[in-house]
């Protein structure tokens, strides 16, 4: 048998590929589907983004990339992986924040503002800011999925 200068290179390559294909993707985090419904006051809230940020541990400092979804008129949403079409969030512990859609733009109203404020006022956000930058709220997403990732926003601006 002939060995050429290659072949331990080819060997190596095999060994690798053979390797990973043993552990490919279970050590990564896994997706499962997750869908909920945001009231407000007690009453379904549409147009509000719900965004899930996967918590990561000294166990696990990959939790997996967040997921986002869009409530509709019944306050019904499902969340998908950001940057991607694959419906699912992450299993395991969420920081959960909540917001109107678009509550973010400015909004041009002359009877508000000052000169040097170009007229210019935001639209206040009927939820409340600890649902969104500095929200500490969390959920955890079973192995199985759920479709019961239920908010209830309680707003002191009626």
């Amino acid at each position: 048998m002939k060995w050429s200068r290659y072949t331990p290179f080819a060997v190596a390559l095999g060994l690798l590929t053979f390797g990973l294909a043993g552990c490919g993707g279970s050590d990564g985090p896994k997706y499962v589907k997750v869908s909920g419904v945001v009231t407000l006051n007690g009453k379904p809230y549409p147009n509000a983004v719900v965004v899930f940020a996967p918590q990561g541990t000294k166990e696990n400092t990959n939790p997996g990339k967040s997921s986002s979804g869009y409530t509709d008129a019944n306050g019904r949403f499902e969340l998908k992986i950001q940057n991607e079409d694959t419906e699912g969030a992450a299993v395991g512990s969420h920081l959960v924040r909540i917001m109107t859609k678009g509550s973010d733009i400015t909004i041009i109203d002359p009877t508000v503002g000052s000169p040097d404020s170009g007229g210019k006022a935001r639209k206040p956000d009927p939820i409340p800011s600890d649902w969104s930058a500095t929200s500490k709220h969390t959920f955890t997403v079973p192995p199985e999925g759920t479709d019961q990732a239920n908010f209830d926003i309680v707003s002191k601006k009626r």
